[in-house]
Formats: C-alpha cells, structure tokens, sequence
C-alpha cells in the first residue's frame, strides 16, 4: 500500500511549498505505515527526481506519453487516476495551489469520491481521516472527517517547511505510459511566452508591497527601487491594480499570488483579510503604515508609524550608502 504524492516541477525545478507539502505527505504516510510514492509528468520530470528519496520518496513513477507535452488538467488528472488504480494507492495527495486542487478535483470525479483541499493538519482515526482545512480564503479553518476508500486530498502551501527524511528511501524510479485518447487534450497548454526571467513574485525571498497609500502608479518608483536593492520582487494590494498602477500579475493576495518570502515589507497596506491570506506565511513581515491601527500593523513583526514616501528613500539610501562601503573596502 502506498501514499502517492503528485509533485509538480518546472523545467525540472519543484519549488519550496510543493517540497513542503512532500514533507507534510511523508509525515503522514509514517502514521498510515504506508510507503511515500511520488508522479512527475514528462517533459523534464527526470531532471527533478533526484533528491526525492532524501525526502522519504520509496517509489518514483516518471508519466510519459506523446500527448502529456504540457499542463493539462484532464490528461494530468487521467494519468494520476490510472496509476493509484494500478499502484494500490489508498491516499493520492498534491499540493494546494491552483493546478493541484484542480487535478485533484478532477482525479475525485473520476473516481465518484470526495477530495478535500488545502488542508492544513490530518489525522487518521480508524479508517476515516480527520482533516483541518482552510476555507473562505484563511478566515475560517473547518474541521472534518473524511470516509472514503481512497483518500483524496491537497496540502494547503507553505504550511510545513522542506525538511528531509532521517534516512534516505530507496527512491526506486520506474516509467508509467497512461492509456489515454484525445479527448483529455480538450484543455491543454499548447505555447509558452517568457514575459521575464529572473526572480518572480511567488519565489522571492524579500517582497516589497505598496498599496492605497503609495498614492499613484509614478509613486511605485520607490518600492521598486526598494525591491530592486533588496533583490527582491515587487507586490501590490488589490487596490492598486483596480486603480491601474499596477498589472494584476503583482497582486499578493487571496485573488493574485500566494507568497512566502522571509521578508515582506507592507508600504501602505491597511491588510484586509484577502491580502493578509496572500502573504501570511511570510516569515518576517515589517509594515509601514501611517495608521497605528490597520490590520497590517498590529500583525506585523515590525512597523514603522511613518510616512512611506519619507521612510521607504531612506531605507534605500541607507542600504546603498552600506554597499558603496561595502564596494570601497573590497
């Protein structure tokens, strides 16, 4: 018996929270007293397994076929479906981001049974599981009990920290080919665009945010001139892309990105629930904020009672009067 675990890669690279989640899967299959198996679909599914049996990973099973070429929600889901059948799964699992839960939601219709998504804590009791999940985007944790004969679920992202097995697994790496038809390729991405390289907003370890207080999309200069120095990304509230200062692709929050950084710094950003869900699990969080009482602040770990467009140049002169020191010294 197993747990299989889909873990998804890009271009070969499984980012932090799908590690993570892998982590979270292990723990679980320990308590079960299953084994930890884990899908990768091709292409560049055989550049990401290594290191998966430092992870507790006993068996990697690479999906290969000429129609899994890209992202495909039916295919993917499809593939996943014929391999817990032919693996004997008794729990399929992934991570909670868009294209997990909506695997796992389709893998659950396949199958006639109920899947039950970002989950936060799981405990088997007997032959049903007891799950604490994250609902109405982090305002409300729901506690339930799953019965099923296989069980179907996503761990919500971020919640449990990359850690490795005590001791490697075997980490045995097979091909499985799924027996699928043209009919999973009704929605399939079929062409990439690079739009830009580098650090992105969902993988930078310092996000800089501005929201409503920033004032206008020129005012941005500073923030981005501030992420810029940090080596880091820039973020927005929702806010700022109703207003059109900023594309919705810098959007941190329950409708844009989920982000994690080690640091976050909020530059007017009141912190209404759908933002503070985007980011909550940053790691350090330092708000600028001229109200004492907004949301942000009296979650922050730090804040600074000020004005933005003073303090945010002063931090950035202060860092680049440090380098240039730092340059003369060396």
């Amino acid at each position: 018996m197993s747990l299989l675990f889909l873990v998804e890669h890009k271009g070969g690279q499984i980012d932090d929270a799908v590690m993570g989640s892998l982590t979270g899967a292990r723990q679980l299959a320990s308590q079960l007293g299953v084994e930890l198996h884990a899908m990768l679909i091709d292409p560049d599914a055989e550049s990401a397994v290594n290191g998966l049996d430092t992870y507790g990973v006993e068996h990697i099973h690479v999906v290969s076929h000429e129609l899994l070429t890209d992202y495909g929600p039916d295919a993917w889901a499809e593939s996943l479906h014929q391999l817990a059948r032919s693996s004997g799964a008794v729990a399929v699992m992934a991570t909670g981001t868009d294209r997990g839960n909506e695997v796992m939601a389709q893998v659950g219709a396949r199958m006639d049974l109920a899947m039950v998504a970002n989950c936060l804590d799981i405990e088997p009791d007997a032959e049903d599981w007891v799950m604490t999940r994250v609902r109405w985007g982090g305002s409300l944790h729901e506690k339930a009990r799953l019965s099923a004969p296989v069980k179907l679920a996503t761990l919500a992202p971020h919640h449990t920290n990359p850690t490795s097995a005590g001791k490697p697994a075997s980490g045995t790496v097979s091909r499985f080919t799924p027996d699928l038809d043209q009919s999973v390729t009704t929605t399939l991405v079929v062409e990439r665009t690079t739009v830009s390289a580098g650090i992105t907003l969902a993988t930078a370890p310092v996000v800089v945010s501005g929201g409503r207080g920033v004032g206008s999309a020129e005012a941005f200069d500073i923030i981005e001139e501030l992420a810029d120095l940090l080596g880091g990304a820039v973020g927005c509230s929702r806010v700022v892309t109703n207003n059109g200062w900023k594309n919705h692709k810098f959007q941190v929050g329950q409708t844009g990105t989920v982000v994690a950084p080690d640091l976050y710094i909020a530059c007017g950003i009141s912190g209404a629930i759908q933002h503070w869900v985007g980011m909550m699990n940053a790691k350090n969080v330092l708000a600028i904020n001229t109200d004492l009482d907004a949301p942000m602040v009296t979650k922050a770990n730090w804040a600074i009672i000020a004005d933005l467009h003073q303090v945010v140049p002063a931090i950035s002169a202060e860092i680049s009067r440090r380098q240039a020191l730092a340059d003369e010294s060396t």
